[in-house]
């Protein structure tokens, strides 16, 4: 218990220090926001890889879909590598940092508001935000809870509270750099302890051949006739483990606490290294995570079960570490700890500056006050502390309640964004004859879908079909339904005015000046 104490308050000072050291860097909005857009490719990459994955991912994703794919599952984390960051990073990541530079926007609501000239969009954006980054910021306690409490006996609550208060008093210091500089400290804790935690688990199961040889003769829950599904190159369910892939990997397209790390890239070799970085840091630890969650059906006869059959998805990881070296179980700690905390700080970020960027600001203009810089940041830190305390306090009566409608809404927060958000924002950075009112149609129809689908799970009823009552599933329909209204709705409409949109797409053909390692001269090519 010494040593596993030991462990957790260095990390707890080692936070803190990084937030008081980088106070300087958060005197304004710029700064507090976008750590004054001079974030290196490291600091970037590790903040894109930690913010997409949290403790959710670790302990609720991989131990629900290992349980029901197998090996297979490790599949999510390879889609999460190559889609979520390499492909990210090479179609959004230039140029959402040229156009929204140009713009002159700090928050996703504010460019669709000056891409589309429409307070409007910007304000419908704000408030989409608003309602489903709070579940989804609150969804990240629940990874904890149970880890906490096998490693120290600790309640759920004082998780929860330490876990709040640590995060905020980081953000408040340091902004957007504090953040980053931790997320590169607490990515390298997530990276050395996965590995450390596979290695280990395989160990206590006898090395890699037993645990294949184990898992080939226990029938999968998605199809108990099969022989060896668990095992085989696709799972039990190829159909249902690619809805997962498309979902987790492309839905962070659209996630604006994603898009928003490209915001902040400082120059051209940044994107080049950074895209190396993000990708090598997914595999390394969304595969790890789906790979060690594979191994789940080991543990079938200690994990938690809800009903017959139904096991408890979050005890299984925990479950599977419990024998662990306390030194070990003390890393693994900080390593889910690190995880969340990542995620926490930069939903709270892009939750606090869109609030008050995009409704609190505009609204105090309309009204004939002009706040200043200082004002803006108290607003915006105001905001962070807010949403901090919100998040917590609905993690806390979701754990220790019966109400539903708070968890149905926690998994349908990431389709309902990544639905509305992923079709406009790509088309904008790409296509000049996008306009605001398909922007909406996807707004309306991202959320709709979503919205449609928890009410039909809270009602008992089907939502289209079986297959697409599952948030996942349906996640993905409102992906892929933007990506067609988009378009279709853009061509039916008014064309935006051209002149406006020219000069926004000039920012992509500006002329900058190159190392001969990204591109060669026209004198150089004919030697």
């Amino acid at each position: 218990m010494l040593v596993k104490i030991l462990i957790l308050l260095c990390f707890f000072l080692v936070t803190l220090g990084v937030g008081f050291a980088c106070r300087r860097s958060a005197n304004d909005v710029n700064g507090f926001v976008l750590g004054g857009r001079s974030a290196g490719s490291w600091l970037t990459a590790f903040a894109y890889g930690t913010s997409y994955f949290s403790a959710v991912i670790f302990v609720g994703y991989a131990g629900q879909f290992g349980w029901k794919y197998g090996i297979s599952a490790t599949w999510i984390g390879l889609g999460n590598a190559f889609f979520g960051s390499l492909l990210a990073w090479h179609v959004l990541g230039r140029r959402t940092r040229i156009m929204t530079q140009h713009l002159g926007s700090a928050t996703m609501p504010e460019f669709f508001g000056k891409r589309f000239c429409s307070p409007a969009l910007r304000i419908a954006a704000a408030a989409i935000i608003f309602i489903f980054l709070i579940p989804y910021t609150a969804s990240l306690y629940n990874g904890l809870s149970r880890l906490f409490g096998m490693a120290f006996s600790v309640d759920y609550t004082w998780c929860v509270l330490g876990m709040a208060v640590l995060t905020a008093a980081y953000v408040l210091l340091g902004g957007y750099m504090a953040a980053a500089v931790n997320d590169f400290i607490q990515g390298i804790v997530m990276l050395f302890g996965i590995v450390a935690v596979i290695w280990a688990v395989l160990e206590s199961n006898g090395g890699m051949s037993m645990v294949m040889a184990k898992l080939s003769t226990i029938p999968a829950p998605q199809a108990p006739d099969m022989q060896g599904a668990l095992i085989s190159f696709f799972g039990p369910a190829p159909l249902e483990l690619l809805g997962v892939v498309l979902l987790t990997s492309f839905g962070t397209w659209g996630l604006p606490q994603m898009v928003g790390k490209f915001y902040a890239i400082t120059d051209e070799s940044a994107i080049s290294k950074g895209t190396i970085i993000s990708t090598v840091f997914a595999f390394i630890v969304a595969g790890g995570c789906y790979f060690l969650g594979g191994f789940a059906q080991l543990y079938a006869e200690s994990v938690e079960y809800a009903a017959p059959g139904k096991p408890v998805f979050d005890s299984i990881i925990p479950t599977m570490l419990s024998g662990l070296p306390d030194i070990l179980l003390g890393i693994v700690v900080i390593l889910v700890l690190s995880a969340s905390m990542s995620t926490l700080s930069s939903l709270v970020i892009t939750s606090g500056s869109t609030l008050a960027l995009d409704i609190f600001v505009p609204l105090m203009r309309r009204r004939g006050i002009l706040p200043g810089n200082r004002s803006q940041l108290l607003q915006i830190r105001l905001l962070v502390v807010f949403f901090i305390a919100v998040s917590s306090v609905i993690a806390i009566v979701q754990a220790r309640s019966s109400v539903t409608f708070i968890a149905q809404l926690m998994g349908i927060s990431w389709g309902a964004l990544a639905g509305a958000f992923l079709a406009p924002f790509l088309f904008a950075l790409y296509w000049k004859r996008t306009t605001p009112a398909a922007v909406m149609a996807s707004f309306l129809v991202g959320v709709g879908i979503m919205c449609a689908c928890m009410a039909c799970s809270f009602a008992g009823l089907p939502f289209i079909s079986p297959f697409l009552s599952s948030p996942i599933n349906a996640g993905v329909l409102a992906m892929l339904a933007g990506l067609i209204v988009v378009p279709l709705v853009s061509f039916v409409t008014s064309a935006p005015e051209r002149s406006e949109v020219d000069a926004m797409f000039a920012s992509y053909d500006r002329k900058v000046v190159v190392q001969a390692s990204t591109a060669l001269s026209p004198q150089e090519e004919n030697l």
